[in-house]
């Protein structure tokens, strides 16, 4: 364990979510599933058997640093990255691997979004040991690929190529292509042909490896953060860091790296993983009545209504009628009735709010 690092990426809003997620505290700061625990927490505690405590890194934008050191007692302000602009995750890698770097040029890293759901712990554990093994032998970068069961338009898709011998492992492939967020009819193509899987989003790679990546395929931002190195610790690094993000262009380690490189592997595994990005994620993922509604909320009554997802703060009081398929979500006395259906329209109603009412409501 004492070279396994995990980099939990932090910084997003999860304007998908709007109005519950707000810009002040978005999503992996809230007990969205009423587990008593936050997205972030859970983040944490899942990898807490496989890494030790010093090795955490939680990577977040500058404005949720109280909300990560009041959920996360347990980090010290040296594991806790602020990133004073959002450049998307390749930056939030670079910056990371380079701190790690100054710790252990031995280490083996798990890098994990702070905001899905993960079903069946013990499966998800077994498989992350049985990629760190992998990475720590083979200068590899590995991702996890989900065995999709619907044609989903929101994920990530990874085509496998042939299966790669490692020890006595089953499931590990070569990847052929990522494919971001196909329209509904490429996503039923992939379905049928059995060859692609739901891209995780979590990455896993030795440090050596996931320099040697940023190098040669964002030669800029990886020249960049190395040559700061030497700032990392000091109280330069905070001057240092905003510039050097005021210069970064904003890439995902997807189409930054993933696609280009040839040496990335995916262990295709089943363990009840959902990235819980959108209303609708939540209304498949949570328990229905016998009308297929989905309640969070202690004081509604509803009247010939079906298929809705209802999200209403317990201080309000909310008689429904006659709806079917919706999301009805109200938080920060701000209201949203959408259809599910149409929830890729939520970003927009962000975005027109922003400009029309201004910064407050999002």
């Amino acid at each position: 364990m004492a070279n396994n690092f995990c980099v939990i990426m932090a910084g997003g809003v999860g304007s998908r979510f709007w109005p519950l997620s707000r810009t002040a505290r978005p999503k992996q700061f809230l007990d969205i599933l009423g587990t008593g625990k936050t997205f972030i927490q859970q983040a944490y505690e899942r990898f807490q058997e496989i890494v030790p405590k010093e090795n955490f890194i939680v990577v977040t934008n500058i404005l949720y640093k109280d909300l990560v050191k009041a959920q996360l007692p347990e980090l010290n302000d040296e594991q806790i990255l602020l990133e004073p602009l959002r450049r998307n995750t390749a930056p939030c890698l670079a910056y990371a691997a380079n701190k790690i770097a100054l710790i252990d040029p031995d280490a083996n890293i798990i890098v994990s979004p702070s905001d899905h759901l993960i079903l069946k712990e013990e499966e998800f554990k077994r498989q992350i040991r049985n990629g760190l093994e992998f990475v720590a032998e083979k200068p590899a970068l590995l991702t996890l690929g989900i065995k999709p069961n619907r044609p989903e338009t929101g994920y990530g898709y990874i085509q496998v190529k042939r299966k790669k011998e490692f020890r006595d492992l089953e499931n590990l492939y070569k990847v052929k292509t990522f494919t971001e967020k196909p329209n509904e009819e490429m996503a039923k193509i992939f379905i049928e042909s059995g060859e692609f899987y739901w891209n995780s989003g979590i990455f896993i790679s030795s440090l050596a490896t996931m320099l040697e990546s940023l190098q040669q395929h964002l030669t800029e931002i990886a020249l960049k953060f190395e040559h700061g190195r030497g700032k990392m610790n000091t109280a330069s690094e905070e001057p240092f860091i905003r510039k050097t993000y005021s210069e970064c262009q904003a890439i995902s380690i997807d189409y930054g790296i993933m696609e280009k490189a040839k040496n990335v592997y995916v262990l295709t595994a089943d363990f009840g993983w959902s990235d819980l990005g959108t209303w609708s994620s939540l209304y498949e993922n949570k328990e229905k009545d016998v009308l297929g509604n989905v309640i969070r909320a202690d004081n509604v009554m509803l009247y010939d209504t079906e298929n809705c997802i209802v999200d209403i703060s317990k201080d309000k009081m909310a008689v429904i009628h006659g709806m079917d398929g919706f999301i009805i979500a109200e938080s920060n006395d701000t209201l949203m009735i959408c259809r599910r259906e149409d929830e890729d329209q939520v970003k927009k109603f962000v975005t027109d709010v922003r400009i029309q009412k201004g910064d407050s409501l999002v």
